[in-house]
């Protein structure tokens, strides 16, 4: 009797859903299988929703994706349906129903454009179009700004936004393995090769695999035993040349895109750093650029969403805990609609202080702090760590390094922030600068930099600097991070090799943007050291194209003399009164 009672409910339960599902579907006119032929002679595919109940035309929201995926396109459709607008997931060339070749990132700045334009001539279209969305979705938006921007497109609101060769597969000119797979997640077929993307054992031990064998970088797809086409034709551009340059919008391209942007992005984003390139470079060559930016203790995917309540091991403050995509349609609202603007935009920088739980906003970037910690890498010790103090040294001195670039029992560079908050760190090489304890509570503001000064017995290096709050209980929280190639500190567009035995000077500030507020007796610490690991190129310093050097190249150990006149730049907002360091 009880199996027939359960029974009878669970087809009734599933007779409702049925219902449901019904009654859904009878709100939307969903048409998956769109096909537009630009003015170029492509073929590109799309799926359209919009709402029964919607008479007459409607803005559009769109979404440009690499991601094929016809039952998501359907859902983010009726999401954007749901909200007012016609939802539209146009697919990238080649993908879903293009019969085209797929080609990642070179065709978004032609495409993108064309799509628009065969929006704003249909009949259910009000002539505004808005895109939207993160990481390839956000590269799409700023790639089909790169030549001129369409007039029905009214806004964009980038989250997590890639940029080809700046972010990844390589940072600051150091290519690295954390998307490895991705090229064949997008390419192997029409849709997403999920089965092979979703290994992580097989991309890990890749890694250790190639890393141990000494092989040269552009021989990793070997060590694999699966060709890898994209990475080959990536790693022809080791400069962030005329290829990655024509794929988004290049210093004075900025200066023509005028219409107001939102962008969201995340401190712990491992893209970050192409996210907020996009934000800086847009107001360098368009200071009245209408660009607002929010940001948050979030992650590449936790951005996209607004947040989880634990990010690698912390717990990140409730007030921090935003939905983006309710905020991007408010946004929506306000430029094509004529509605209120999003709460949370007070200015044009809208940042969450860590620690601190609570909004703040400012002007821009620079004005999020008050002053700038100038701080020296010195050479005075202070119990297992060196000084790290506001007062330049007053005798020239140096801290000596030695890394044997072909030993593979040690790996040098540590810089990746999980967990946020470590109760200690690996001591077995580089070195560590320690403050003074604050006498009163502060905040670390923006984006740290800094300029190192080394003399080094090769042509070249790769150095990682990371910025630590150490906290009263003698936790580390990292903040933030660089790892760049040393012979393109000055421009990434060109190789300028080092002079072995020769002072050199090595700027930097392309690191990850952060806020969060340090309590009273807290030390900032940053570790100094160069980067040899399984997780990206190693640099062996012939000034031979990196991704050709072996282990054989590795010669004689690298010597690195790092001299105390090395510092870093730490912007700070005072929270009560002054403060000592």
């Amino acid at each position: 009797m009880k199996k027939i009672t359960f029974l009878l409910a669970f087809l009734g339960w599933c007779a409702m859903l049925f219902a449901q599902n019904r009654l859904e579907d009878n709100k939307y006119i969903v048409s998956d299988s769109v096909m537009i032929k630009t003015k170029q002679g492509h073929i590109l595919s799309a799926t359209v929703v919009r709402r029964k109940d919607m008479t007459g035309p409607q803005p559009a929201a769109l979404q440009f994706s690499i991601y094929a995926n016809t039952a998501v396109s359907i859902r983010e459709g009726k999401l954007a349906a749901d909200h007012g607008y016609v939802g539209i997931v146009a697919d990238t060339r080649g993908k879903r129903l293009s019969p085209e070749k797929i080609e990642p990132y070179e065709n978004e700045q032609e495409d993108v454009y064309e799509v628009i334009d065969w929006i704003a001539k249909q009949s259910w279209s009000n002539g505004k179009v808005g895109m939207y969305n993160g990481s390839y979705l956000g590269f799409s938006q700023w790639a089909g700004l790169k030549h001129r921007v369409h007039p029905a497109l009214k806004t964009i609101v980038p989250y997590v936004a890639a940029i080809p060769g700046l972010g990844l597969p390589m940072e600051n000119n150091v290519f690295i393995n954390a998307n490895y797979g991705w090229a064949f997640y997008v390419t192997d077929n029409k849709y997403l090769d999920n089965k092979v993307y979703n290994d992580p054992k097989r991309w890990r031990s890749l890694n250790f695999k190639w890393f141990n064998s000494g092989a040269a970088y552009n021989k990793i797809d070997s060590v694999d035993g699966t060709p890898n086409p994209w990475l080959q034709r990536w790693l022809k551009h080791p400069d962030y040349d005329s290829y990655w340059q024509s794929m988004v919008p290049y210093q004075k391209d900025f200066a023509h895109i005028n219409i107001p942007v939102l962008t969201f992005e995340g401190y712990y984003d491992d893209g970050q750093v192409s996210g907020m390139h996009y934000y800086l470079e847009h107001l360098k060559y368009n200071p009245k650029a209408n660009h607002y930016l929010i940001i948050g203790p979030y992650d590449h995917f936790g951005t996209q969403s607004g947040g989880v309540p634990v990010l690698r091991d912390y717990k990140v403050d409730s007030v921090a805990l935003i939905k983006t995509k309710e905020i991007t349609f408010q946004w929506f609202d306000y430029i094509m609609k004529g509605g209120k603007m999003p709460e949370i935009l007070k200015d044009k920088v809208n940042y969450e202080v860590m620690g601190a739980n609570k909004w703040m906003h400012a002007p821009s970037v620079s004005k999020m702090a008050d002053r700038r910690l100038k701080l020296y890498l010195t050479n005075s010790r202070i119990g297992n760590n060196y000084r790290l103090s506001p007062m330049k040294p007053l005798k020239k001195g140096s801290l000596k390094e030695t890394v044997d670039l072909a030993d593979r029992n040690t790996s040098y560079g540590d810089y990746y922030p999980f967990p946020i908050i470590k109760d200690s760190l690996n001591r077995s090489n580089g070195f560590f600068f320690i403050s003074k304890p604050f006498d009163k509570p502060v905040q670390v503001n923006g984006m740290f930099s800094g300029e190192l000064k080394a003399i080094i017995n090769k042509k070249d290096m790769d150095v990682t600097v990371v910025l630590y709050e150490v906290t009263p209980e003698g936790k580390y929280f990292e903040l933030s991070y660089f790892l760049g190639r040393a012979s393109y500190a000055k421009d990434m567009s060109k190789r300028v090799l080092l002079h072995s035995g020769k002072i050199e000077s090595i700027p930097f500030n392309r690191t990850r943007m952060v806020s969060r507020q340090l309590s009273k007796g807290s030390r900032l610490l940053v570790v100094l050291n160069v980067d040899k690991n399984p997780f990206a190129q190693v640099n062996y310093g012939t000034g031979k194209d990196v991704s050709k050097e072996t282990v054989a190249d590795a010669g004689k150990p690298l010597k690195i003399q790092w001299c105390n006149d090395s510092f870093v730049s730490v912007p700070v907002r005072i929270v009560e009164g002054g403060f000592k360091l």
